[in-house]
């Protein structure tokens, strides 16, 4: 699926104006891409000229997270660039002021579904600006724990409402139920597979 990441060519551009010909005979196949023509529904239609046998209906829910998901990231959020914050170094902050306590490194990593070695990397730098201080444990001087300064509170208090208003913005495309049942169907995905990824990975 990195093809829904692409820029547009022209085949894509017209391969979405007709499904007939045979490439809907897998299960379901065409009967969701029908009257789609976001970069998703074109590669799915793509897909099932190449594999007509085979049933494509996960692309439409993957691929379009995926590509939502990109788009997203190229817009960049607003506030925090801004602030010159890019939105893991937000989100490590932001686990560290909602949390309202002391963090490890380990557990800032589980808190914002990042590595060990992304988490040191940006405690560095929010560090050397001020915005996150470190101490060591008493008892194992291998553990590091890490608080907001005053400077650092201060900014996530400071973007938040900001960055709140900006994701209203985006999200303003969507009705309000829209977003509701939106957030209801990812909200399932997610504890779905965050029950179950493990199983499939082994």
């Amino acid at each position: 699926m990195t093809a829904t990441n692409g820029a547009r060519t022209p085949a894509q551009d017209t391969a979405g104006t007709d499904t007939a010909g045979g490439t809907d005979t897998a299960p379901g196949a065409g009967t969701r891409t029908a009257g789609r023509h976001d970069t998703v529904a074109t590669v799915v239609r793509q897909w099932q000229a190449v594999h007509p046998e085979l049933d494509t209906g996960p692309m439409e829910v993957i691929g379009r997270i995926n590509r939502c998901a990109a788009l997203l990231q190229q817009a960049e959020d607003a506030p925090l660039r801004r602030a010159e914050l890019s939105r893991p170094e937000f989100d490590l902050l932001g686990a560290l002021r909602r949390t309202g306590h002391e963090l490890t490194p380990g557990e800032l990593a589980r808190e914002t579904f990042s590595s060990g070695a992304a988490v040191t990397k940006r405690v560095k730098q929010l560090t050397e600006r001020g915005l996150v201080e470190r101490r060591g444990d008493t008892r194992d001087r291998r553990v590091a724990h890490l608080r907001l300064t005053d400077a650092g509170r201060d900014l996530v208090d400071g973007i938040l409402p900001d960055q709140l208003a900006y994701e209203t913005a985006v999200l303003s495309v969507l009705t309000p139920d829209g977003q509701g049942e939106l957030a209801g169907l990812l909200a399932e995905l997610l504890s779905r597979l965050e029950g179950h990824m493990g199983a499939l990975r082994a």
